[in-house]
């Protein structure tokens, strides 16, 4: 029962197999079957919710925390496969091994979330990776271009390379502390904090993370895998493995002890260069994916806010805006998926007129951009507030001012977005049709990004108190 949501994923992933041989079932009944087991794997992590358990001599632990972190990656990758548009997007002679492989990566992501050991840990980070580098060339050819197998085969080399300093970080943890299990690497590290070792070895493993996360200088991926990516897979690869690296920064950086005023120094200017990199180099672009992927970079930024204040409050507002994040990035990804006519990237000036030819998608496409933008009273204004007030009261201020200048950057550029959507002509782009279940969806995260914007006093709490549990 503890482990139910991996389990429904790896029966998924089986069932993926078994269609993938076969070759009976056109596009529409994959994509429902995907929709299915999607559904299956939300709600047995919504049962899961408040199990406990130790598993694998005490290298998996299913608590709070790793549940909460499960329960929002079943949700988004409901989301995902409800908006997947494979029969326009993914090479046809692939489509069940496309969702064999992307449920693969979302049990390698949970499995991740729950190992507090290293072996464990690097096992479930390389299922989830490589399962992830495989989706990225399957999207179909686009005029004869091959932009997917360039991006697919640089996703891999750079992931290969983040692999190797964090399992080099990872030996060196061993080395020092002569364990693998976190709960004995802690205190070890204690004994050996005042070596440059030990601090070198945490910075390593941190390494693998940030490259997941995308922060800078570990983002150079990002921009030509998501604009080589198809628009689902790109949806994907800017929401749910997010969940996984800010999950796994907390648990390590709540580890570190003794000397972590260099850690803090090391966040500070991550952040600052991740937003404004991120930032600037957004403002410049003109297509809809590479904007948002620069925009992540600078979300990246605003994430290490929290965690480098080192307190409770901080670390749960962080998990507070990466949830906000990925339910932004989701209504974003889900307009683009259904606009794209032919699965092809869209520039700004495709969604012209999106409110003529269909509005109920420029509204979730608004919603979206606006929470992005940090604009009240929706989820992302009220996470960079709660992360810009934890700075401040720790004494960053100025970071805090550097860090609203970024907030009054990244306004312009999706209310660029917003303009052309509401108020550019359509000229002769065609209509948008969508059906009602994908447009349900999107209601249902405009409503969580405006609920969970008024109301975000419970979730930070509840947030706080599975940090609490793992510390």
């Amino acid at each position: 029962m503890a482990i139910l949501p991996e389990l429904t994923l790896l029966a998924a992933a089986l069932a993926f197999f078994a269609l993938s041989l076969t070759k009976q079932l056109n596009a529409g009944q994959i994509k429902n079957t995907a929709v299915f087991f999607g559904f299956l794997t939300f709600l047995a992590s919504i049962v899961c919710f408040g199990t406990r358990a130790s598993l694998f001599y005490d290298s998996y632990q299913v608590d709070q925390f790793s549940q909460l972190f499960k329960l929002v990656m079943g949700f988004a990758l409901l989301v995902v496969t409800v908006f997947s548009q494979t029969d326009k997007d993914i090479n046809i002679e692939v489509r069940p091994e496309y969702y064999m492989f992307l449920f693969l990566s979302v049990l390698g992501l949970m499995a991740l979330v729950s190992s507090v050991e290293m072996i464990s840990i690097f096992v479930s980070l390389e299922l989830s990776s490589f399962a992830l580098y495989l989706l990225v060339p399957m999207r179909d050819d686009q005029k004869g271009l091959r932009i997917q197998m360039e991006a697919g085969i640089k996703y891999i080399l750079f992931g290969v390379m983040a692999t190797g300093f964090m399992l080099y970080g990872m030996s060196y943890l061993f080395g020092l502390t002569g364990s693998t299990y976190l709960a004995e690497i802690i205190p070890g590290l204690q004994k050996v904090a005042s070596q440059p070792a030990a601090l070198f070895a945490v910075l390593m493993v941190l390494g693998g993370f940030f490259y997941k996360l995308a922060v800078f200088p570990m983002h150079f991926w990002v921009p030509d895998i998501y604009q080589g990516a198809s628009n689902e897979t790109t949806g994907f690869i800017a929401t749910i493995p997010k969940l996984g690296a800010v999950a796994m920064l907390i648990r390590f950086v709540t580890m570190a002890q003794g000397n972590v005023q260099i850690i803090i120094y090391l966040l500070m200017t991550l952040a600052l260069c991740s937003m404004f990199y991120g930032n600037l180099s957004a403002l410049v672009q003109t297509d809809v994916k590479r904007m948002l992927g620069f925009s992540g970079i600078s979300h990246a930024g605003f994430v290490l806010l929290g965690i480098l204040t080192m307190q409770v409050s901080g670390y749960a507002t962080s998990i507070y805006y990466i949830i906000g994040y990925v339910l932004m990035n989701l209504a974003c990804f889900l307009v683009l998926a259904n606009v794209s006519s032919k699965g092809e990237n869209l520039a700004i000036e495709d969604l012209n007129g999106l409110h003529k030819r269909e509005p109920v998608l420029a509204f979730i496409l608004a919603v979206g951009l606006f929470a992005l933008a940090g604009i009240p009273p929706f989820i992302g204004f009220m996470g960079k507030f709660m992360l810009l007030t934890g700075a401040f009261k720790q004494g960053y201020l100025w970071l805090v001012i550097l860090a609203a200048i970024n907030t009054a950057i990244a306004i312009y550029y999706y209310l660029s977005v917003v303009k052309a959507a509401y108020t550019a002509d359509p000229e002769e782009r065609p209509d948008v049709t969508v059906d009602c279940f994908t447009k349900t969806i999107g209601v249902v995260l405009v409503l969580l990004i405006i609920i969970m914007g008024v109301f975000p006093a419970k979730i930070v709490s509840f947030a706080g108190t599975v940090v609490q549990s793992i510390m």
